[in-house]
């Protein structure tokens, strides 16, 4: 049930989701929240090399919690996306394919996301901890001074996620909002 996505991803792969579509991501994505994406947006601006190689990346905007004994992390739900919005264009510049986080995008990332052909994802807010269990393993590869701001490398397994923006334009909060309308 779902497109199964592998990442690193082409354009072709993204440019073949609509929204609406359900995925399960099967491999490495990385995480980044606002204080990683204030850090790499800065270098993306003084044309200076990634701690990271971002092309045909996912990013999760996640700050993951402790792990218990025995797991990969604790708690891993997602984070709302619109406080990346001022980063996003910079960090999709460098090739990222597809974002997850929850919540709305601004019209200016909406664009961004469509010129890139890239996608947004959302994963089920509330959800953290069966999310985590997604997660088979996590490392801070860059920034670990960040604690959970750092960036990490999760590698996942069927980790559940909706398209919400494609790279053809299509906004499921939007057109979901003009089905219930009618």
């Amino acid at each position: 049930m779902g497109v199964t996505l592998k990442p690193p991803l082409s354009e072709e792969d993204t440019r073949a989701l609509s929204a609406g579509d359900q995925v399960l991501i099967t491999g490495t994505i990385y995480t980044a929240r606002d204080a990683a994406h204030s850090r790499l947006a800065a270098l993306i601006e003084r044309g200076e090399e990634l701690p990271v190689e971002l092309a045909g990346q996912i990013i999760y905007y996640v700050g993951p919690t402790p792990a218990s004994p025995g797991r990969a992390v604790g708690s891993a739900g997602p984070t709302t996306s619109s406080r990346m919005d001022a980063y996003t264009a910079a960090i999709l510049s460098r090739g990222v394919r597809a974002l997850i986080g929850k919540g709305e995008r601004s019209p200016e990332v909406a664009a961004a996301i469509r010129e890139c052909g890239a996608v947004y994802l959302a994963a089920v807010g509330g959800a953290g901890a069966l999310l985590a269990e997604r997660v088979t393993a996590a490392e801070a590869v860059v920034y670990p001074e960040l604690g959970p701001e750092a960036v990490y490398r999760f590698d996942v397994v069927k980790f559940p996620a909706i398209v919400i923006i494609d790279a053809h334009g299509g906004d499921l909060y939007r057109s979901g909002r003009e089905r219930y309308r009618r």
